[in-house]
């Protein structure tokens, strides 16, 4: 089990947005999370990536060596005065900023995208991809300065492994225009590339086909479906498009009102019974057809 998520609660007040949630996501598979609005899923999803800490519960991710982290407790490291004068640390911010969660869930192997993407619209593609690799380059100031044969080398490798993800999502001849300017679709694609360019474990993909026509959701379907079989990469995701979802996931988890109510795969989710009440509204008394 790559990730594995044990009785994770989470309150904000009096209000409990995820009570006693427990689930697993197998490694090399794709794993989604439905439910109707407001089961808790993007809290679910903020939780796993350190956007928030839990209230309780726990978060295992297996590494490669065979040990696990536990991702709550290495949560909650906030930033000091020397931070803002310290290169590193303001690299720090910035995966902060682009993941949404503590950078070291991101050194973890855990990223995510977001329902509202979130880009450095005025860098360009390729910068956007070479700022998501700054932790993995050489961050010696006298080697930039001077150029040196190993900063060159490191820039390089960060230059063709972001050409590699913008080629893979077809947008490699974008790669020096404003993020910006992009079309939609294409912003959409470039997001999940810079994630993907920090060498995840596991990538968390919040409605990647949010505001897709057909067309591109077909595509988005046919890359997420690589990336699990052609990288290996295990993928999490959140989708409204029942359609996508039933397509391409191994196992499906469902929420309601902050609780998980069903799994499997996704033949024996859609033949759930109090999934069809969650989606549809029907009571105990009523037939579900």
């Amino acid at each position: 089990m790559l990730l594995s998520v044990k009785n994770l609660t989470m309150k904000f007040g009096g209000v409990v947005a995820l009570n006693q949630v427990s689930f697993g996501v197998e490694e090399g598979s794709i794993t989604a999370l439905i439910g109707p609005n407001g089961a808790g899923k993007t809290t679910a999803f903020n939780c796993i990536t350190g956007f928030y800490k839990a209230s309780s519960g726990e978060l295992s991710l297996a590494q490669k060596d065979g040990d696990s982290i536990n991702l709550l407790a290495i949560l909650g490291e906030k930033f000091q005065l020397a931070d803002f004068v310290n290169p590193v640390s303001l690299v720090r911010r910035l995966y902060y900023k682009m993941f949404g969660g503590a950078h070291r869930v991101t050194r973890a192997g855990v990223v995510r995208t977001f329902q509202n993407v979130r880009l450095f619209k005025e860098m360009t593609v390729m910068e956007n991809l070479l700022v998501a690799q700054r932790q993995r380059v050489n961050h010696n100031l006298i080697a930039g300065m001077i150029k040196s044969s190993a900063f060159e080398n490191a820039e390089a490798n960060a230059v063709a492994k972001g050409a590699e993800w913008l080629d893979f999502f077809g947008i490699l001849d974008s790669a020096n225009r404003l993020a910006g300017e992009l079309p939609y679709g294409d912003q959409r694609r470039l997001e999940i590339a810079r994630a993907l360019c920090t060498e995840p474990q596991l990538i968390c993909l919040d409605e990647p086909a949010a505001g897709l026509n057909p067309k591109e959701t077909q595509q988005l379907n046919s890359h997420i479906r690589k990336l699990r079989d052609d990288f290996n990469i295990t993928v999490l995701l959140i989708e409204h498009d029942m359609g996508l979802v039933m397509d391409i996931s191994d196992h499906v988890v469902v929420l309601d009102h902050g609780e998980v109510i069903a799994t499997g795969t996704p033949q024996e989710v859609q033949n759930n019974e109090k999934v069809l009440q969650a989606y549809l509204g029907l009571t105990d008394e009523e037939e579900v057809a």
